[in-house]
């Protein structure tokens, strides 16, 4: 189980990489076929936007060094992994699924943009937590 908590957990964070670059360098180009919006609404909101994919970032690179901390702790050795890196798994999976559900409530027209960027992160805790839990 902790092998598909892993694939998860590397998966989110692939996602939330390429939202970073959408966010961060693409925002008044690709990023406005993803998100709908317009060119003054791009130009108007960039900043904000480029700050916002930092956060997309630091979460991918959270999960990212939980995943390899549990790889070198040797997971396959023990049939639950090392709390430290399944706690980073957790810390950055949980506030990306956390993310999703913020725009789930505060903009439910985007409720396709939050499942995407939930969908993910919730099976990475879910299966993680499972393999922590005896």
């Amino acid at each position: 189980m902790i092998v598909a908590g892993l694939v998860l957990a590397a998966l989110a964070a692939v996602l939330h990489v390429y939202i970073f670059w959408l966010e961060s360098f693409a925002w008044t180009t690709r990023a406005r076929a993803v998100f709908g919006t317009t060119a003054e609404q791009a130009a108007a909101t960039r900043e904000l936007a480029f700050n916002q994919g930092f956060y997309n970032l630091f979460l991918a690179i959270i999960a990212v060094a939980g995943i390899v901390l549990t790889l070198l702790t040797g997971p396959f050795d023990s049939p639950r992994p090392g709390i430290a890196g399944a706690s980073l798994i957790l810390a950055g999976t949980g506030a990306m699924l956390a993310a999703a559900l913020v725009l789930l409530v505060s903009s439910p027209r985007q409720w396709r943009a939050a499942v995407v960027q939930g969908a993910l992160p919730l099976l990475a805790v879910v299966t993680t937590t499972t393999t922590l839990v005896p």
